[in-house]
């Protein structure tokens, strides 16, 4: 029994991967319109994940939205799409050239913070300091 679940727990956890040609890319997260998708770019092909929960009962309205989110990323204009609610792949049509590479946002941690000299500032009663972090 308990290698049932674990077999059950570890196919669960698997659905929120990138597929084959995906995988090992960073992923740009974008929402559009209420759906969260998670974007990957290689070549001229994206593809768009859905991670949000939501009730998506036709691809129809998903599809514009994960275009959307696509051409977002890559910069380039989606002439197809194709897939589901979950995971749409795009055709890139970017011109003569490449995709821009995508800007990937860092993920928060924890800083570390330090005032710089000279730069308290007082008005209306308060202290304004600048700070460098890393």
């Amino acid at each position: 029994m308990i290698r049932v679940l674990l077999l059950c727990f570890g196919l669960l956890a698997a659905c929120n991967t990138p597929g084959p040609h995906f995988r090992g890319l960073p992923a740009t997260r974008v929402m559009v319109d209420g759906s969260t998708f998670d974007v990957r770019v290689r070549n001229n092909l994206a593809e768009a994940m859905r991670i949000n929960m939501q009730y998506a009962p036709r691809f129809g309205p998903i599809r514009a939205r994960a275009a959307s989110a696509m051409a977002q990323v890559s910069g380039c204009e989606v002439t197809e799409v194709r897939g589901d609610q979950a995971l749409a792949i795009g055709l890139l049509d970017c011109g003569n050239g490449p995709p821009r590479v995508p800007r990937h946002r860092r993920q928060a941690g924890p800083l570390d913070c330090i005032p710089v000299r000279g730069s308290g500032v007082e008005g209306f009663g308060e202290v304004t300091v600048e700070l460098e972090c890393y």
